[in-house]
C-alpha cells in the first residue's frame, strides 16, 4: 500500500523532496499529489514547470535538486511512484476503499490546514486528507507557516484532535547540520518519525552534550 504525499501552496518544496526521496528510499509505494498553488511555489523556489503530461520528467528534475537548488544532487527510482492530479476528484484516494498506509502534508499550507480541518475537500489533496481521517490512517501535517494566527492555532488544534500529528517545519541544531540540505533533512526525518517510516536522515540525540560539534 503507498503513502499518499499531498504537496500544497507552501514555501518548502526541498522539504517535499527529501520526504519522497526518503520514502522511496525506504521503499515505500508514493502516491503524488500537487496542488495547483504549490506548483507556482515550485516554479519560484527551483524554476522547474511541473506538468500533468510530463509529471515523471518534471519530478525526476526536482527530486535531483539539493535544497541548495544545484542539479544533478540526487538520483532517485520513481518505478513506485503514482501521479494523481489535484483536480481529479474521481481519482483513488478520494476513496476509502483505496487502501493506502497514510498521508504526509509537506509542506502544508495555511490554506490547506484550514481546508483539511473545515473539511472543504476543494481538491485531491484536501478531499485525500478527509478520507484519510475518517478511516483513522495516519495524517501528518507540516505546516510551514510564521507566524501563526489564532485562526490558523485553532485549525491545527482541530486537527490534532481529529487524530493528525502536526509537525511545525522547525529545524534542529543539535544534529550538527553543517548544509542547508541537513536542516531540510532533519525536517524530513521528523516527518517520517511521525509517520513511523525509517530513514537515516539525521543524527538522533543520544544524550551527549557537545556531539554535534565532536568535543
Amino acid at each position: 500500500m503507498p503513502w499518499i504525499v499531498g504537496v500544497s501552496g507552501a514555501s518548502g518544496t526541498p522539504y517535499a523532496a527529501a520526504v519522497l526521496r526518503a520514502l522511496l528510499d525506504a521503499g515505500e509505494s508514493v502516491d503524488l499529489v500537487v496542488s495547483r498553488a504549490s506548483r507556482l511555489t515550485l516554479l519560484d523556489e527551483t524554476g522547474i514547470s511541473f506538468r500533468d503530461a510530463h509529471w515523471k520528467d518534471d519530478l525526476g528534475e526536482w527530486l535531483a535538486r539539493g535544497a541548495d537548488g544545484k542539479p544533478g544532487t540526487f538520483r532517485t527510482d520513481l518505478a513506485r511512484v503514482r501521479y494523481w492530479s489535484a483536480g481529479d476528484l474521481a481519482a483513488g484516494p478520494s476513496s476509502g476503499s483505496y487502501p493506502t498506509k497514510g498521508m504526509l502534508i509537506v509542506p502544508a499550507s495555511t490554506a490547506a490546514v484550514a481546508g483539511v480541518a473545515l473539511g472543504l475537500s476543494k481538491d485531491l489533496l484536501q478531499r485525500a486528507a478527509s478520507v484519510t481521517l475518517k478511516e483513522r490512517r495516519p495524517l501528518v501535517v507540516a505546516v510551514r507557516e510564521t507566524p501563526l494566527n489564532g485562526q490558523t492555532l485553532r485549525h491545527l488544534v482541530t486537527l490534532d484532535d481529529l487524530g493528525a500529528v502536526v509537525v511545525p517545519t522547525s529545524p534542529a541544531f543539535y544534529a550538527g547540520a553543517t548544509h542547508i540540505q541537513d536542516l531540510v533533512d532533519f525536517v524530513a526525518g521528523r516527518v517520517l518519525d511521525a509517520a513511523g517510516v525509517g530513514h537515516r536522515l539525521y543524527r538522533r540525540w543520544e544524550g551527549d552534550l557537545g556531539g554535534a560539534t565532536g568535543e
